[in-house]
């Protein structure tokens, strides 16, 4: 089959406009690619004596979708009436599109409005022999393209799993280094930044235990407490709920980062299968991402309903049935004497009758008294809390130690970048170098901040390293459960309830002599740390306003 030529432009059409892309920013820096396209162009239209007018370069962007600049400056070109051009020359179709749905979209698009498209190297004409072959082209190059995305991306997870960063901007608290050289590329790695490190351990904090004991914090909490204090984010802005929140949810903080987690093009998350977990040095322990989680996960508002919060009943909004695992809500009956009763009852019966659940029903005062009396007894004994917590708090020499060690290292950053900087006013003082720089002002400003901010975050390290509570010892265990128990007996006392969710998180009752109590060391622990502070036990109990955030967070 012959080569299929395009028919010749009138002379009314021998306006030309140039389409010039190249895929990757490296590819523009090498200034190779897009000077060989402008001569081929160039040529071509010469050949066919057409006059070249606008170009439009695209120095580093896909085309499997239109969002580029210069693309659509061209569309918007050739669709006013009348174009100020009648062709648009490519060098070949998969620098137009690598979408075959899109191409046809924009190319009919532009033959409504009198503009042809035109590749140098796949000339074509418009019989449809032609527009079958150019389907064919533009449905190729997407097949191209996708194969060569799914090899790429295959590449860059197995670079991940051996611990090499990918590209991109780090999370906050970590830089990268190169690690090794592999012939002409650089592999690199993330390290911990000291001064931003800090930050994320003292928002870690926060959402555990709190400022100065006083509780675990919230998303808007923790802005708050942070801008207050002129506490900035990596650009020198303020911290907002959204910077919170992927802090707190990001798993690389723990020593993983999981590579290809979202999808780019649809925004959604991927299944865990499909991530590329690759190594980095941990901010925050593992146990410290855990109990975070946790946290978050009770505070949802589908696990605890702002309208329980409020609720004068005991366990409302931790007592669940054992059959079904629906929540135990409120019912009342009256006696043949008129006596008022409260009981708790499987909602799932109550709502769907016999058939959804066969249901247990329990009276108020019997059922929270029992809860009550076996916290006394089983949970708030000394002995049985230090068997529980285990070698748990023995770990708080070995957190101060790190924390001390950041310390150290935040200081000594702090007096290399006070170095540097007195190194360059000596410099202009001498007349080595001049304040009219804009690089020397920057670099100088810089430095400034290292400075301020490194000292800064050692001045609240060391704070929170002297605001500890006591170690919990085996009185200040006994203290606890005595006092608790106190609170515990109190029908009318105003933490009652909270002390309760303070040990338990969870009460699954199996018969209306039965039931399963669970709760959670961590919160317990802290529970006990704020007790030992000399601070209410309640302090450490997570509480809900009944206003709940609409995204899935935190609630306010």
């Amino acid at each position: 089959m012959g080569r299929l030529i395009a028919p010749e432009p009138t002379s009314m059409a021998s306006r030309a406009a140039l389409y010039l892309r190249v895929s990757t920013g490296r590819q523009a820096e090498s200034d190779l690619s897009i000077p060989d396209q402008r001569r081929q162009m160039q040529a071509y239209c010469a050949g066919k004596g057409w006059t070249t007018g606008e170009e439009f370069v695209e120095p580093g962007n896909t085309a499997t979708d239109d969002k580029r600049p210069a693309f659509q400056a061209m569309m918007d070109a050739a669709l006013t009436k009348p174009a100020p051009f009648d062709v648009i020359i490519v060098h070949s179709f998969s620098r137009f599109f690598r979408d075959q749905f899109q191409f046809e979209f924009y190319f009919r698009k532009m033959a409504k409005n009198g503009v042809r498209l035109v590749s140098i190297t796949q000339e074509l004409g418009d019989d449809p022999m032609s527009e079958m072959m150019r389907k064919i082209m533009a449905l190729f190059d997407e097949y191209q393209s996708r194969e060569n995305a799914k090899h790429t991306l295959r590449a860059m997870k197995e670079n991940a799993r051996q611990g090499f960063w990918n590209g991109s901007r780090p999370p906050l608290g970590y830089r990268v280094y190169v690690a090794e050289q592999r012939g002409p590329k650089l592999k690199k790695k993330l390290e911990i930044d000291p001064v931003n490190a800090e930050k994320i351990r003292l928002i870690y904090r926060l959402a555990l235990v709190g400022a100065d004991g006083y509780g675990p914090m919230g998303f808007k909490a923790i802005a708050a407490y942070l801008n207050d204090r002129e506490i900035r984010t990596r650009d020198g802005g303020k911290f907002g709920l959204d910077a919170i929140h992927q802090i707190l949810h990001r798993p690389s903080y723990m020593g993983e980062h999981h590579f290809n987690r979202t999808s780019a093009k649809l925004k959604k998350r991927k299944p865990e299968s499909e991530h590329a977990i690759c190594e980095v040095p941990a901010i925050v322990t593992r146990e410290e991402f855990q109990a975070v989680q946790d946290s978050l996960h009770l505070r949802h508002w589908k696990q605890m309903r702002p309208n329980h919060v409020n609720c004068g009943l005991l366990l409302a909004g931790i007592c669940f049935c054992a059959k079904c695992g629906g929540a135990m809500t409120l019912r009342t009956g009256c006696s043949s004497t008129g006596l008022r009763y409260r009981y708790y009852t499987c909602s799932t019966k109550a709502r769907q009758g016999p058939t959804g659940c066969e249901g247990i029903t329990v009276r108020v005062d019997k059922l929270e008294a029992a809860v009550v009396d076996h916290l006394e007894r089983r949970l708030l004994h000394p002995e049985r809390l230090e068997v529980l917590l285990g070698n748990v708090i023995d770990k708080r020499t070995d957190w101060i130690d790190r924390r001390r060690s950041h310390v150290v290292e935040l200081r000594q950053r702090a007096t290399q970048a006070a170095s540097k900087l007195k190194r360059l006013y000596e410099a202009v003082e001498d007349g080595l170098a001049s304040t009219d720089d804009q690089d020397l002002k920057d670099r100088m400003r810089e430095l400034a901040i290292i400075r301020d901010e490194s000292r800064a975050d050692a001045d609240r390290a060391e704070a929170a390293i002297e605001k500890l509570g006591p170690m919990l010892t085996p009185e200040v265990l006994a203290r606890f459960a005595e006092a608790t128990k106190e609170r515990l007996r109190d029908e009318h006392g105003k933490y009652r309830r909270e002390h309760v969710r303070a040990v338990a998180q969870r009460v699954e009752v199996i018969s209306p002599s039965e039931m399963r109590i669970m709760g959670n060391r961590t919160d317990l622990l802290r529970t006990m740390a704020a007790s030992a502070g000399e601070q209410s036990a309640v302090l450490g109990v997570r509480i809900l306003k009944p206003k709940w955030r609409t995204r899935h967070d935190s609630n306010v």
